[in-house]
């Protein structure tokens, strides 16, 4: 299956005063129809560390090549855990 690539990118704001580590990043992309273009997905990817104040990121996605364009992104936010999480 055809699929265009895209590098995402914002800013994350962490307002505590503790690094945030292993962050989840949800939201949600729409395509030019409104329609939903990560079916039944709302992780759309990590952040492994946040210090406090406001961080670049970037996160890449696929989408498929018959979604029309421009993409929308809502409701974006991250989660993520006070100190590292163990693996």
């Amino acid at each position: 299956m055809a699929a265009n690539c895209f590098i995402v990118t914002g800013k994350a704001e962490n307002g505590t005063y503790k690094t945030v580590y292993d962050a989840d990043i949800f939201g949600r992309i729409y395509d030019a129809n409104n329609n939903s273009v990560m079916e039944n997905r709302n992780r759309l990817g990590s952040i492994q560390e946040i210090p406090p104040g406001v961080s670049d990121f970037e996160l890449r996605i696929s989408v498929a090549a018959n979604q029309p364009e421009p993409l929308k992104l809502k409701q974006f936010k991250a989660a993520g855990f006070s100190a590292q999480v163990r693996r």
